[in-house]
């Protein structure tokens, strides 16, 4: 492969690793959507746009500054990016991303938990026990499949979904006219839609600690602004495809009360009695993988202090025995304060998705895009002010 074509296939990954993030079990149900675009009238069309360039500047910026400065771990890069103001920001943020490792996974547990219950008719707290007890049992064994699968189910995810929409959406043109006329007739202020996407913006700002580490990959800085300009297109096209989607069955008086959308137009749709399972195991599995690394993330912080606390006491150990080299990897064994943690994890994101999840979707996500204005949007704004976008 040549350096151009290498080049052009990392800006292309990192463009790609910024889909696969935005795009959970939350988006897969249509639940995000439907609770941040669609109630908003017919400035659901372009609204998804606004928000995909407002995350299109701020994530290049980060990731130019990350390429540029060479920092390629958050915390590296927060210190490096607050400056003298490190102490205090850098650790607001890892404030503001406990709280997001604690609400994302527990929209994955309400996601399965709701996807699951309107397949089977089976209770939702049911549903959602259930899809945590799963969960707990991968995150402990599971989570290496899990991160070498992540890849490929995202693929086939995206897949489903366009296998689902497309056909929707070209029999339904008709009910998607009528809801757009019904839109303009009952319109919605524009700025309440704009403001509903600013806030769709702001909470994934929170991303730029799982986008840094990618910067590495580029050849050079400016690389950063060629891939999340392709970012910006495949996202801002893969949610106008899902909001025309839900438009399908706008009109339905029962789709208020439906918190998974995508499965109501489905069931709704053409092509339900295949299309109806196919969607369901996909989002159940998208949410799933969602829920396992954040919860083994949060497994991994948690004990990483207990395991420093005990580093010594195994170095004292090791140079007091004879250790046998056989030239095997010997297996890793999943430890007592593992198992307790996400234990812990499993329970308390289970007990935060018994809100629902277009209650956790409208309101905790909100939460979430409010602590991030003064960590991350004002702190962002002024730096690129005050150092002209980096060149300074």
């Amino acid at each position: 492969m040549t350096q151009k074509n290498k080049s052009g296939s990392m800006i292309l990954g990192v463009a790609f690793v910024w889909f696969t993030t935005h795009f959970g079990g939350g988006f897969a149900s249509g639940a995000q959507i439907y609770s941040y675009y669609v109630r908003y009238g017919i400035w659901c069309l372009i609204m998804p746009a606004a928000a995909m360039l407002y995350n299109t500047v701020f994530f290049a910026y980060c990731l130019r500054f990350a390429r540029k400065h060479e920092v390629y771990d958050y915390r590296s890069y927060n210190n490096a990016f607050y400056g003298k103001f490190a102490p205090v920001f850098s650790n607001l943020f890892e404030i503001m991303y406990l709280c997001v490792m604690c609400v994302a996974p527990a929209v994955a547990f309400a996601t399965g938990g709701a996807t699951l219950s309107a397949l089977t008719g089976l209770p939702y707290l049911l549903c959602t026990f259930v899809i945590g007890v799963f969960i707990f049992i991968v995150a402990i064994f599971g989570t290496d499949l899990v991160r070498k699968v992540a890849s490929v189910l995202s693929v086939c995810i995206i897949a489903g979904l366009l296998i689902v929409y497309i056909p929707n959406i070209a029999a339904g043109f008709g009910a998607i006219k009528e809801t757009a006329a019904a839109m303009q007739a009952e319109p919605v202020p524009f700025g309440k839609a704009l403001y509903s996407a600013f806030l769709y913006g702001t909470f994934q700002l929170a991303n730029v600690a799982v986008f840094v580490q990618h910067a590495k990959s580029f050849e050079k800085p400016d690389d950063a602004v060629k891939s999340m300009g392709i970012g910006f297109v495949v996202n801002t096209l893969m949610m106008t495809m899902v909001v025309l989607g839900i438009m399908t069955v706008c009109q339905n008086p029962e789709m208020k009360n439906q918190s998974v959308p995508t499965l109501f137009m489905v069931q709704n749709g053409v092509g339900k009695a295949f299309m109806t399972p196919l969607i369901s195991v996909l989002i159940i599995l998208g949410a799933v993988s969602t829920a396992v690394n954040m919860v083994a993330a949060m497994v991994r912080r948690i004990c990483s202090g207990i395991e420093a606390g005990c580093a010594d006491r195994k170095k004292t150990v090791l140079a007091g025995e004879s250790v046998k080299n056989t030239g095997e990897t010997p297996k890793r064994k999943i430890s007592r304060h593992e198992i307790i943690a996400a234990l812990i994890c499993c329970i308390v994101d289970f007990a935060i998705a018994q809100f629902g999840l277009l209650t956790l979707i409208q309101r905790a996500y909100s939460v979430l895009a409010y602590l991030a204005i003064p960590v991350i949007l004002i702190p962002y704004l002024v730096h690129m002010a005050v150092t002209r976008f980096d060149t300074k």
